[in-house]
Formats: C-alpha cells, sequence, structure tokens
C-alpha cells in the first residue's frame, strides 16, 4: 500500500472546499431569487389593493355628491315650507 501523500489530502480538502462553496452560492442564490419573487408578488398584490381602493373611493364620492345634492334639493324645500309657515303665522 501506498501512504497518502501532503499533496493528495491537500487536493481532497481542496476539493471538499470548492464542493461546499459551490453549493453554499448555489442555495444563497436560490434564496435570493425567492425572496426577490415573494417582493414583487407582494408588490403586485399592494398595485391591486390599492386600485381597488381607488375605484372603491371615486364611487363613494359619486355617490356623496348625489346624496348632497338630493339634500340640497331638500334643504331648499324645507327653507320654502318654513317660509310658508312663518308667513301664515
Amino acid at each position: 500500500m501506498k501512504p497518502w501523500g501532503i499533496q493528495e489530502i491537500a487536493g481532497v480538502i481542496g476539493v471538499f472546499t470548492l464542493v461546499t462553496v459551490v453549493i453554499g452560492v448555489t442555495i444563497w442564490q436560490l434564496g435570493t431569487s425567492w425572496r426577490a419573487k415573494a417582493a414583487l408578488a407582494r408588490e403586485a398584490s399592494y398595485r391591486q389593493l390599492a386600485e381597488r381602493t381607488v375605484v372603491a373611493q371615486e364611487e363613494t364620492r359619486r355617490e356623496l355628491a348625489e346624496i348632497t345634492a338630493r339634500f340640497g334639493d331638500l334643504q331648499q324645500r324645507v327653507d320654502s315650507v318654513e317660509r310658508i309657515l312663518k308667513e301664515i303665522e
């Protein structure tokens, strides 16, 4: 049997280190890309929520304008009835 030389041991350690580093970098990159995809999905979700919120706000504003217009007409009628009642007194 031939005893292991220092060069062979250094080579095995070097290859093991290289494989370990490559696996570590690959895992790191996969994690980074997964986080980036998650962030993009989250941003898209927020964007949809914001768009729905804007639509709801515009609808509420329209409804409020209609109610205000109706109330204005009603207020004019009430004022008219009050004037008539004051004139009758």
